[in-house]
């Protein structure tokens, strides 16, 4: 079975002060995470969507799909965990007691404010993860990069032409996500920040995905406004 994990586990600490996390705000009158989930229920590959939420906000995540999409035997809401390995595995545990792990089940996990990914990605990822078993959606870096060890001093500048920006979706063979996560110590875990690096962790190879300059995260006002200005010029065009 191939599923995708929308997560909404975080709370948005640098959009500033909002009343809400920030999948919730509005993008032309409808929370951010609404726009995201809409892409995926135009894939009819996908057999479940699971949205990860935090335990207080379950309730509203619930509400405001049934007010904007409606019931959808396919949208399920699960509550999220400490982190966001923590809240992939979360979405994981309640696919294994709903339906039992396969070897040749599939995950597309995505960030639900990362509303303008494309049915192309979405595929891509798909079939990539069932050759590879792991896949990272990145783009080419257009800045130098800057690497430093003390948050004073440039420790080194690699070379720009073997950097990329990660973006998402990643997505993994289920099982073989599990058995690398539960292989890492608690120290790892506690310092892992992306899913593809349990698999890089391990000496696995992961395969990469082309990803659109204008598939971004929304995390500061300043990403909203951006995003506002991207959906109402798709709208005029």
């Amino acid at each position: 079975m191939i599923y995708a994990e929308i997560l909404a586990g975080g709370k948005g600490s640098r959009m500033g002060n909002v009343n809400m996390p920030k999948q919730f705000l509005p993008l032309n009158n409808r929370p951010i995470i609404i726009h995201t989930v809409e892409k995926f229920m135009l894939n009819g590959r996908f057999d479940k969507i699971i949205i990860v939420s935090p335990k207080e906000w379950l309730n509203h995540t619930r509400d405001i799909l049934k007010k904007f999409i409606g019931d959808n035997d396919r949208l399920v809401v699960v509550e999220g965990g400490s982190d966001r390995n923590e809240s992939i595995m979360s979405g994981i545990k309640y696919i294994e007691n709903e339906f039992g792990l396969n070897d040749d089940d599939i995950i597309v996990t995505h960030d639900s404010v990362r509303p303008f990914l494309t049915h192309r990605i979405i595929e891509e990822n798909i079939n990539a993860a069932m050759e590879y078993d792991a896949v990272d959606t990145v783009i080419t870096a257009v800045d130098t990069i800057i690497e430093s060890d003390d948050s004073e001093f440039i420790s080194d500048i690699p070379v720009r032409d073997k950097m990329y920006q990660g973006q998402t979706p990643q997505s993994f063979r289920i099982k073989k996500l599990v058995s690398l996560y539960e292989q890492l110590s608690p120290e790892q875990k506690a310092i892992l920040t992306d899913a593809c690096k349990i698999c890089s962790i391990a000496g696995e190879k992961v395969k990469m995905v082309k990803g659109e300059v204008f598939n971004i995260k929304v995390t500061t006002p300043y990403d909203l406004k951006v995003a506002n200005a991207i959906l109402q010029e798709r709208i005029s065009q």
